[in-house]
Formats: C-alpha cells, structure tokens, sequence
C-alpha cells in the first residue's frame, strides 16, 4: 500500500522523501495498512508513506510461525528497499519497524550494505525501531556490520514492555533490545529514546502509536535525518 500525503510545497521542489513502516508479530495486513496511516499522520509526514507487509499468522500462540515468516521475507524486502532508494522520484527513504519487524529491516539493511557498502547511508534517512524484538548480541553484530547506516537508528524502548519479556522467555531468557537498560544501548552509538514512564497500558509494546511523546521523537529523527 502506498499513500501519498499532499504538500503545499511547488512542483519542482525536491523528490518526496518516502516513509516505510514495518509491522511486527500477530498483524494482518489491513492492521499494518491501518498502523502505517495512524503512524503518518500522527507524525505529520510529508511525502509518500508505504507499508511492507510480510505473511504473519497473526495468531497469539504462534510467534515461531512468525518469526520464520519474517526472516523469509528479508530478501522480499530488500529488493523493495532496492527499488525505492534507486527510483530517481525518491530522496530520502525513511524507515520506521515496530517489534519483529525490526529484526526484518535489520536484516534489509546487512543485506543492502553488504551489496552497495557505505553509499546505501546516502539514501537512506532515519531508521525508527519502536520495541525491537531482537536478540542484544545479533544487534550488537548487525549495527557493527551495516556501517555509517547504524549510526541513523534510534530505538524506543520500554523495560515495562511485557510482550517483549514473553518473548525474551520463549527466546531461553535473552534479553530484546526494546526491553534493555538504555546504557547498554547507547553504547553501540546508536540513539535511544527510554519510554518506560510513557507507557500506562497492561502491554506497553505499541507506543509508536499511542504515545504522543514517542510520536514527537520519531518526527524530529525524520527531520534531523533530512537536514
């Protein structure tokens, strides 16, 4: 799905920068399609806003099913990250995962560096992963290995996550980032926004969308990335 949002700004200014989001575990597509519109217009974005739905099962009881499906889709993935960022209508594409979804992008963007090196920075804008489910050693390894593109991530967390404490338990006790001490975070180089007292709900894993704080921080990452 693709959507564009309508600026005042005149013909000839500058390419429209794109706004992909992410899903993560237990989302059909119409709730992606759904969270990527709430996510764009909570933030005010201009430009296009895009959502890469990989194949959940969207069922509470099969997270494996789910993380399977979305290390299958990274290939799927890159080649759509591929496509956006060579288009010559596009300048900055800016990325936006939410829980497992993170761990897809990640993978995207190992996959990208590993075929055009440092030049994918030049395209790619913020990269926004909101309660990451991801292993703290494989992040560790990833932000290392896809360059000056690690350093453009910012990562919301929550200790109070409690959907990421399940999953950290289903995962043998291995901590996700988006569950982890902020210090531990920061020391990879990467930006990380703490947003344990943001959260009052029984879940707290999807403040991306209903945090207006959570919301100003994904905004000025865009923004700052774009400057």
């Amino acid at each position: 799905m693709t959507s564009h949002n309508p600026s005042t700004a005149p013909a000839s200014a500058q390419a429209p920068s794109t706004l992909v989001f992410i899903h993560g575990f237990r989302n059909t597509f119409e709730e992606a399609a759904l969270d990527a519109a709430h996510l764009s217009d909570g933030i005010g974005f201009r430009g296009d806003t895009m959502v890469f739905s990989w194949p959940s099962k969207a069922g509470l009881f099969d997270y494996s099913y789910d993380r399977e499906s979305a290390m299958w889709s990274r290939d799927a993935f890159e080649r759509v990250l591929d496509a956006v960022m060579l288009s010559a209508m596009r300048s900055r594409v800016h990325l936006v995962a939410h829980s497992m979804g993170s761990m897809l992008t990640l993978e995207a963007l190992r996959q990208l560096n590993a075929r055009y090196g440092d030049a994918v920075a030049d395209k790619i804008g913020a990269v926004v992963f909101a309660s990451p489910d991801i292993d703290m050693d494989v992040f560790t390894s990833a932000v290392v290995r896809i360059g000056p593109v690690g350093r453009k991530i910012t990562v919301v967390t929550a200790t109070n996550d409690r959907a990421l404490a399940l999953s950290g338990r289903i995962a043998g006790g291995m901590t996700r980032v988006g569950a982890a001490e902020k210090a531990a975070i920061e020391r990879l180089g990467v930006r990380v926004i703490d947003a344990s007292e943001a959260g009052w709900g029984i879940i707290n894993h999807d403040l991306f969308l209903s945090n207006a704080e959570v919301r100003r921080v994904i905004r000025r990452s865009i923004d700052t990335s774009a400057a």
